[in-house]
């Protein structure tokens, strides 16, 4: 197997009215799309210059959608289907064919600007210590979930989208026999609340 992680990147297309929408109060609909555009090239900028590993956009709904056809991404940035079926679903099959070629995985999302260059080249340090690692969110979910191997019961029967997210992950691992290491929580940005956590000078506020 690689020492070399592959680097998942989630996100769907940052549109007004159904990207970051429980900031739409804040920040209005257009506001929370600009923020959601910013998370995800700072996302990725943060995964290039980590240089730990080809970096992989996984795109909904799908990239012949207008935004990704005309969206400017780095150019080494991969960029696939995210594909049908729930959360879950869609991180299965992206982890599975990934990890089948003998590559670690690290999976995440575009709603953590503290996933730095530098926490993501310490998660895949800690990858080659354990069978997995995890950045847990504060909300409950994980910001990161790096992985050696797949099981398909990380992720089915999952509850997605609300606070048990972490904890139920975390007895999947103890349950298919994984080893992981637990790093420090961050936060996403998802609520209003939230977005105290966001770098001073992107100029979002409530």
């Amino acid at each position: 197997m690689s020492d070399s992680p592959r680097l998942l990147v989630f996100a769907k297309a940052p549109l007004p009215n159904t990207a970051k929408t429980r900031l739409i109060p804040a920040l209005g609909a257009r506001g929370a799309a600009a923020l959601a555009e910013k998370m995800l090239h700072h996302t990725l900028r943060e995964c290039t210059a980590a240089a730990i590993g080809p970096v992989e956009l996984c795109v909904a709904p799908d990239r012949d959608h207008p935004y990704w056809r005309e969206c400017t991404l780095p150019a080494d940035i991969e960029v696939s289907d995210q594909g049908e079926g729930d959360l879950g679903q869609r991180l299965w099959r992206a982890a599975a064919r990934t990890t089948t070629t003998g590559e670690p995985v690290l999976l995440l999302g575009t709603d953590c600007p503290q996933l730095t260059a530098a926490r993501l080249r310490a998660a895949a340090a800690a990858l080659q210590e354990a069978d997995a690692v995890m950045h847990p969110a504060r909300d409950g979910g994980y910001t990161l979930l790096g992985l050696n191997r797949v099981e398909s019961a990380l992720f089915e029967g999952i509850a997605w989208s609300t606070a048990a997210v972490a904890r139920q992950t975390r007895e999947r691992l103890v349950q298919c026999g994984m080893r992981s290491i637990q790093l420090e929580t961050l936060t996403d940005i998802d609520e209003p609340e939230d977005l105290e956590a966001l770098p001073a000078d992107w100029g979002f506020a409530g």
